[in-house]
């Protein structure tokens, strides 16, 4: 059966999942969830809503799917062993530190990786399910045969979202909010800038080309289910507990009755929160400018609906029926029996004495044990085995009959005992202390000259998509080329791929940014070197990459120099230390949708502030959006003092003759400087 899973970004927000007909709820605690701007939950308050959800039969998912530093890995540990000692049924993961870690603290708790790990292919979804990951949640951005695609292939859990917020981008894949505000995205520190208005090769007016509309597949929801969808899943823990309450029972029906929404339904959908309208545009495999939209500034709520909405959820709509075997004998301890689903207790009470007056009755017995108010337990059968002329108080009946049924409710909530431990110690590392050597990145072929290759880089990586068109012969024995996969493919890609990667002449090593990569670079003899799309952010990240047969990782740039200094340099470790910073990889063409297709061109985005942030075309029509200002470090000391072996130089939009020149300054030759230039997040970090 498909599960209904909902946001619950609060106590009230989860009352009213629950009470309005989900299967599950994600929630999260603590620091580490990519909504901590929720209100979210004290560990006390959590182990009440576990148990709250779990005696009603609704599963609990913890959120820990953000990106974690080395010294809050501890933190993370103790959190995920109180985690699996309360009883919550799966952790949603991100981080490749925070997934190692989970598997040897608390090796019992079942993870799904999060839509944050950005995988959008079979391979990815089966080579997280080989890793021991029993779900996956798969990128908003596909089509209805990208996800059944994976469905029939994977043999891990497909979990898709079926109603809500849109991201610009790939989820776990932007660094706009990171890079412009230091409130990054990939930490639950998402300051929404995709939502500002911006101009597409014009000045900024009020277009908001990055406001893609909230998400509605509601027509679908059979046909999901149909694929082998095993969780469909409603965004929202940033909203208010009514809009839960709504969506929730909605697509609760939909789902019980198998059909598509009534008019009524579709309307409520959208009074409940909308931008513009919705779109099943992705799904639909469609791209274009009527996907976007954004929420007037003049909207207001539905109050006096959502305070129907909100009285409805407030009442308790769950039932436990209960058995009760009742025995009062002469002699004997009165007893009684529960049982609730397939649970069942005896508990002993009072010995009856002989009746001095009045005997005590059947029916008044009865009675006393019927008031189960104050609980979910209703009982549904009442059988009572009573000797005549004996007298038991009141007082001593209703303690028997709370003692049964708190101890009922503990067999409910009893969960298997998980195993818990603590983590053992990290290898050690012996961290380089040479200087870095210098690598170059193209996005251009005529980024790549005699000029560049005599400045002697130790690599130069080339789009795959590039290979076709550029002769590396020249420069054979000068440099080392390894090809760059694309970060966003299908999985009819994956073939074609592992062909041109078979096929490339003078290629040593491949970069691979996603689980989905790996399958694709198996076996073909390459160096595999990971990319920043791994987002790598710790020393556990690093030696899982190094397990799973990486020879370097470049590490996140959204890191301090000083985290990458202390990290153990498990694998020989890469930054960025130079370029106009990625920003988004996005699905939709923002050039196409709005100035028509002349990717062949330059194009820029343009903020309120007039900053012009370059957009590139990408592999299968797609965008990425750079920083408006470049990374430039040739002039600062630390990156060389890090343990880097190497240091990048990731070219965008230069010029074959500024390539030249930025390599040789970096090299210490000359005096290049950008026009506009930032220090990144090497010395601020992020949120």
């Amino acid at each position: 059966m498909t599960e209904l899973l909902s946001p619950a970004g609060s106590w009230e927000a989860m009352v009213a999942a629950v009470q309005s007909g989900a299967d599950a709820v994600y929630m999260g605690f603590g620091s580490f969830n990519a909504r901590r701007s929720a209100q979210n939950f004290s560990e006390e308050s959590f182990a009440s809503a576990v148990r709250y959800c779990h005696l009603r039969g609704v599963k609990v998912y913890l959120t820990l799917n953000t990106l974690l530093t080395d010294r809050e890995l501890p933190e993370a540990a103790e959190l995920l062993r109180k985690a699996s000692d309360m009883g919550v049924d799966a952790v949603l993961v991100q981080d490749w530190g925070t997934l190692t870690l989970c598997r040897e603290v608390a090796p019992d708790l079942p993870i799904h990786a999060s839509t944050q790990m950005s995988i959008h292919t079979l391979g990815g979804a089966k080579t997280a399910a080989d890793l021991g990951m029993e779900r996956v949640v798969l990128a908003r951005e596909l089509s209805r045969h990208d996800i059944a695609e994976i469905c029939h292939g994977c043999g891990a859990e497909i979990e898709t979202f079926l109603h809500g917020a849109l991201c610009m981008c790939y989820s776990g894949q932007c660094e706009m909010s990171a890079l412009i505000g230091g409130r990054s995205g990939n930490r639950g520190r998402c300051a929404q800038p995709c939502r500002l208005p911006y101009g597409v090769n014009s000045a900024c007016k009020n277009e908001h080309p990055l406001s893609l509309k909230d998400a509605n597949l509601s027509a679908y929801v059979q046909e999901l289910s149909d694929m082998g969808v095993a969780c469909l899943k409603l965004e929202g823990r940033m909203k208010r507990p009514e809009y839960v309450s709504v969506i929730t029972s909605v697509y609760r029906h939909l789902l019980d009755e198998k059909r598509a929404p009534t008019k009524d339904e579709t309307r409520q959908l959208a009074e409940a929160f909308s931008r513009n309208g919705f779109t099943d545009g992705y799904y639909r495999g469609e791209k274009g400018a009527h996907m976007f939209g954004t929420r007037p500034e003049n909207a207001r709520w539905p109050e006096e609906w959502f305070a129907r909405v909100k009285a409805e959820y407030e009442t308790e709509h769950f039932t436990l029926p209960v058995t009760m075997q009742c025995t009062v004998r002469a002699g004997e301890n009165a007893t009684l029996t529960a049982t609730c689903r397939d649970k069942t207790v005896t508990v002993r009470g009072t010995m009856p004495e002989t009746a001095r007056n009045r005997a005590l009755t059947e029916d008044e017995l009865r009675m006393r044990l019927s008031k189960t108010g104050g609980t979910l337990f209703v009982p549904s059968q009442i059988h009572i085995t009573l000797e005549h002329g004996l007298m038991l108080s009141a007082g001593a009946i209703n303690a028997l009959r709370r003692d049964a049924l708190s101890a009922l409710e503990a067999q409910l909530l009893a969960m298997p005992p998980r195993r818990t431990f603590m983590a053992a110690p990290l290898p050690d590392c012996q961290n380089e202390s040479q200087l870095p050597r210098f690598t170059c990145s193209i996005m251009k072929p005529q980024q790549l000259s005699a000029e560049l290759i005599a400045c002697r880089p130790d690599t130069v990586y080339i789009p795959l998509e590039l290979l076709d068109t550029m002769d590396l012969s020249p420069y054979v024995g000068q440099t080392t080329f390894c090809a760059v996969l694309p970060r966003i493919f299908r999985t009819a890609d994956e073939a074609l791929f592992r062909e041109k990667l078979q096929k490339a002449q003078h290629i040593s090593a491949v970069a691979v940014s996603n689980l989905g990569h790996l399958p694709i670079v198996k076996d073909l003899g390459l160096e595999i070197r990971g990319d920043f799309g791994l987002n790598i952010f710790n020393s556990r990240g690093l030696l899982f990459w190094k397990q799973q047969g990486l020879s370097t990782a470049a590490v996140s740039f959204e890191l301090r120099y000083e985290q990458v200094r202390d990290m153990k340099k498990y694998l020989p470790c890469e930054a960025i230390v130079y370029g106009a910073l990625p920003l988004m990889v996005t699905e939709n063409c923002v050039i196409a949708n709005h100035v028509g297709c002349r990717c062949d061109q330059a194009n820029v985005l343009i903020d309120r502030t007039g900053a012009k942030f370059p957009l590139l075309p990408m592999y299968g029509h797609r965008n990425e959006i750079e920083n408006s200002k470049t990374l430039f470090l040739a002039d600062k000391p630390e990156y060389r003092r890090i343990g880097l072996q190497y240091a990048r130089l990731r070219f965008t939009t230069e010029s074959p003759e500024e390539c030249v020149a930025i390599l040789r300054r970096y090299k210490g030759e000359g005096d290049w400087m950008p026009p506009h230039y930032t220090r990144g997040l090497f010395y601020r970090g992020v949120e």
